[in-house]
């Protein structure tokens, strides 16, 4: 496979499955902007979940599935058939509707999709934005305002949607501590932004 097993996965189950259909269907794709294997990314997300200690083996299973649909040639009925209802329907909850435009109304249909479908999915769902901030700061760092271009919107209506995301999973799991490293990291991002403006 070629990516090292994350360290918090012993054993076998579920989540181990996950894992490795996860690095297979993903196998090729690189991180936007970025030359990692798409891979570590449902894995930082996992990793994320795992430390916060709220997540069980269906949940990280339905972690590092989170893109699998939304970015390969499988669907939700082929993730519920493999990994079980409670999996899939976590990752429908994940998955973005593409027809849906502009970039906005599509990232804002998604969280509400999100916050209908519960508690579970908010969790991935911060963990999934915590890490996708993280990922954003460290480019800019090395490329300043230019590493827009390399994505769907512009920095200020990426942040603008991270913003609303945190309100929303404050609905849901306000005693997360990855709600308030994502908090954390909008507000280090925008000092940044407005230091280097």
């Amino acid at each position: 496979m070629g990516n090292p097993d994350p360290e918090f996965l012993a054993g076998g189950g579920l989540a181990r499955d996950a894992y490795e259909f996860a690095a297979a269907a993903h196998a090729g794709q690189q991180r936007k902007g970025g030359d990692s294997p798409y891979i570590a990314h449902p894995t930082e997300v996992a990793r994320l979940l795992d430390a916060e200690g709220v997540a069980d083996d269906e949940l990280i299973a339905a972690t590092f599935l989170h893109d699998v649909v939304e970015d390969t040639d499988h669907s939700i009925e082929e993730i519920q058939q493999r990994f079980g209802p409670e999996v899939g329907v976590i990752v429908a909850a994940m998955t973005e509707d593409a027809s849906v435009e502009p970039y906005e109304a599509r990232k804002e249909r998604h969280r509400d999709q999100v916050e209908a479908a519960g508690r579970r999915p908010a969790l991935i769902y911060a963990a999934d934005k915590l890490a996708n901030l993280r990922d954003m700061r460290t480019r800019y760092a090395a490329e300043g305002e230019a590493v827009a271009a390399k994505f769907n919107a512009p920095i200020d209506v990426r942040v603008r949607l991270w913003r609303g995301d945190a309100e929303m999973v404050a609905r849901l799991a306000p005693d997360l501590d990855i709600l308030t490293a994502l908090r954390s990291e909008l507000d280090a991002f925008d000092a940044e932004r407005t230091t280097t403006a």
